[in-house]
């Protein structure tokens, strides 16, 4: 197995209300990126690999970064649609998309409902994101060299989760906290995945750019 650091996207339209709109970074998403990559240069990170989603900003996001590797795209690496499922929570149960400071308490709830089935006409179920996202990463960890995976956070918090048999509250709360372009890394021990970096943003750590740690 070889080790993979996954990267989440940079920031995108942050007021969006739907898939399509979110879907394009800010221009402080394509600094986030920028600025990334020039870190994974400049340090002399060793990465053979690289893959993507097939979102739009995960596309941008490794084009900012300028690595120099050829992307592999692969659609079992894209988001859930959050908000399909949120509006969908909406009209089925009328629990309201969340105002700004409320998404602590509604992506759990979003987690619960869709994971219970109390969600329907879903774009996938809660199974079938789980098992699109594991068959992804093992097949990029049974590859050759280390991976860079350009992706979202909540397939991010879904991996973690996995690595360490999280529970839905566990798993919404690594979601939440989860910065743009930070890097989180799993290393094969003894054949399984552990977790060795967890929302690192080296390349955002200096005064002028603390600001730009964002998460929405």
């Amino acid at each position: 197995m070889s080790h993979i650091t996954l990267i989440r996207h940079g920031q995108a339209n942050s007021t969006a209300k739907d898939e399509l709109s979110y879907d394009r970074l800010s221009p402080l998403g394509h600094e986030q990126a920028a600025w990334l990559g020039e870190h994974l240069r400049h340090s002399e990170t060793h990465h053979t690999r690289l893959y993507t989603g097939t979102l739009t900003r995960h596309i941008e996001t490794a084009e900012g970064m300028d690595t120099g590797l050829i992307p592999i795209r692969d659609a079992r690496l894209n988001e859930l649609e959050y908000f399909t499922l949120a509006g969908l929570l909406e009209q089925q149960h009328r629990i309201p998309f969340p105002q700004p400071g409320g998404f602590a308490q509604h992506l759990p709830q979003v987690f619960d409902y869709w994971k219970a089935g109390k969600i329907t006409d879903t774009p996938e179920s809660y199974r079938q994101f789980e098992d699109r996202v594991q068959s992804a990463l093992h097949e990029i960890a049974d590859g050759d060299g280390p991976a860079l995976v350009v992706t979202s956070g909540g397939l991010i918090s879904m991996v973690m989760a996995q690595a360490m048999g999280l529970g839905i509250p566990a798993m919404s709360r690594l979601a939440l906290a989860i910065v743009h372009t930070s890097m989180h890394r799993l290393f094969p021990i003894d054949g399984h995945w552990s977790p060795v970096l967890f929302n690192a943003v080296p390349h955002l750590d200096t005064p002028d750019r603390r600001p730009a740690q964002t998460h929405m």
